[in-house]
């Protein structure tokens, strides 16, 4: 078992265990060799290093995504949910999707520029771009960077349209700049929040703002004119589920005009990762969660095909949604809010070139 991690402690961390990532040829175990037994071990803290990306915006295709394309200031995230579905993204880059993920971070500092570079090229189409789906572009490191901030005016000298996504705080820094975006129709943003119990959030979202200070963001966004979506995102069958109504009640009071949910995903390395935080955290609950999951995935942990994964199928997942129609009906909160502009936007002119006359 390569158990890494057990060289340090792991104060306000979610996973549990560093294995490698299904692409490595070796693992890295710890073993105690009786020196030192009784010293205190070190705390496991994060790292920061820089990459200079070749270009910022992903495309996409999917059917089952609102948007075809997105960028991501950071790889990793600080804040460490266990459940997150971005986690094998690191195993790409030969890092853990374990504690790596949370813990060896990487900054995209140039990627201001790069986005300036690929939204003036002549073949590009505007439509909106996607922030924060898959690793939050608000994690504590952008306290310090400011990657996202620098993207955000890129995109609004540009009157280009963004929907974000975040759990992070940081995102009420930004409220200048977002809000001007908001009076001209160019941004959306979604704030998860996946359960209300705080001792629950800080177990398996250890450097997430807690669940009523995420409130407040969509308070504070609201009162700024910024429309808001409350995401009860990811719903954990037998842990957070029974939540589902007061969830989008409480971001409906805070200011929310729309909400959406989607159910526990668990692809590839997050499954063991999952796991065994249950059997940490939730021994009692854990093989109940395990065995719903598979229910709605036609037996396995998870389904990837697109229509299902986000959702799952059977009795329980119409259940769910069935829960979350009639909740938001009685809410008076939407699905789909108006589309964002797109007609607004003129490709950013680059260092060098000639400026159009018109």
């Amino acid at each position: 078992m390569d158990r890494e991690d057990q060289r340090f402690r792991l104060p306000g961390r979610a996973a549990i265990s560093n294995h490698a990532g299904r692409f490595e040829r070796h693992r890295v175990e710890a073993v105690d060799d009786g020196w030192d037994s009784d010293a205190e071990l070190p705390v496991l803290r994060t790292q920061t290093t820089m990459e200079v990306p070749r270009s910022m915006i992903s495309y996409n295709s999917s059917p089952d995504l609102p948007f075809d394309r997105s960028i991501n200031p950071y790889r990793g995230c600080e804040h460490g949910c266990v459940y997150c579905f971005a986690r094998p993204s690191h195993a790409y880059l030969g890092l853990s999707p374990g504690l790596d993920f949370e813990t060896k971070l990487i900054a995209r500092p140039d990627a201001p520029e790069v986005l300036r570079r690929e939204l003036s090229a002549k073949s590009y189409k505007v439509a909106p771009i996607a922030i924060g789906t898959n690793t939050d572009p608000y994690q504590p490191i952008e306290k310090e960077h400011e990657i996202m901030r620098a993207c955000l005016q890129v995109l609004s000298d540009a009157g280009h349209p963004v929907a974000i996504v975040t759990k992070g705080a940081l995102i009420e820094r930004d409220i200048d700049i977002l809000s001007d975006m908001a009076r001209r129709g160019l941004v959306r943003v979604g704030i998860s929040v996946t359960t209300l119990d705080a001792k629950l959030s800080r177990l398996m979202e250890p450097r997430a703002p807690a669940p009523k200070r995420r409130l407040k963001m969509i308070e504070r966004l609201a009162r700024a004119g910024i429309p808001v979506r409350i995401m009860a995102s990811p719903m954990i069958p037998a842990l957070t589920d029974p939540e589902l109504e007061a969830i989008l009640e409480a971001g409906r009071e805070a200011g929310a005009r729309h909400a959406s949910w989607i159910m526990l995903r668990l692809p590839a390395e997050v499954s063991p990762l999952v796991q065994e935080w249950l059997a940490e955290h939730y021994p009692d609950r854990a093989g109940r969660i395990m065995a719903r999951l598979r229910e709605m995935h036609g037996g396995k942990e998870y389904d990837a095909s697109w229509h299902k994964r986000m959702r799952g199928e059977g009795p329980y997942a119409d259940m769910v949604a069935q829960r979350f129609a009639v909740a938001i009906k009685r809410m008076g909160l939407g699905t789909s809010a108006p589309p964002m502009r797109c007609d607004l936007f003129r490709a950013p002119v680059m260092p060098g070139a000639q400026m159009s006359l018109f």
